[in-house]
């Protein structure tokens, strides 16, 4: 199993449990919640490293949760992910300091490319802030 936990935020029951097995046969341990009011609780009680963000959800939408997650979690990576492809979404998201803007279908293989790349980036800039790495115990 890789060190860092992923949580995966899609509204799209079937698509969300989907991914998160295939992430999970990967020895990737991720978590799906389907809304991003549920990412955000989620994150005030367990360790998240790398979150891949649906942009269109009903209630909360994925930039609005990105903005959150940034506000509350800096350190913490978002890929957003979405199936609607908008430049005016792809460009705010990147503005919010979102990681990456992934489309729909995207190959198991690239995102979990992606997701260690974020990985990584949280683990060096924690270093240069002077926190401890997140796969510290």
């Amino acid at each position: 199993m890789n060190p860092f936990k992923v949580l995966v935020v899609d509204d799209e029951r079937d698509f969300l449990e989907s991914l998160v097995r295939r992430l999970q046969r990967r020895s990737v341990d991720a978590t799906g919640v389907t809304s991003g009011e549920a990412a955000l609780e989620h994150m005030r009680v367990h360790k998240v490293d790398v979150v891949v963000l649906d942009v269109k959800m009903p209630g909360m939408n994925g930039i609005e949760a990105l903005r959150r997650i940034k506000h509350s979690y800096p350190e913490v990576e978002v890929i957003l992910l979405t199936g609607h492809a908008s430049v005016e979404s792809g460009v705010e998201g990147l503005a919010l300091e979102a990681f990456d803007y992934l489309i729909k279908p995207v190959k198991l293989d690239e995102l979990i490319e992606r997701i260690m790349e974020a990985y990584d980036r949280r683990k060096v800039v924690g270093e240069l802030a002077g926190s401890p790495p997140p796969d510290a115990p």
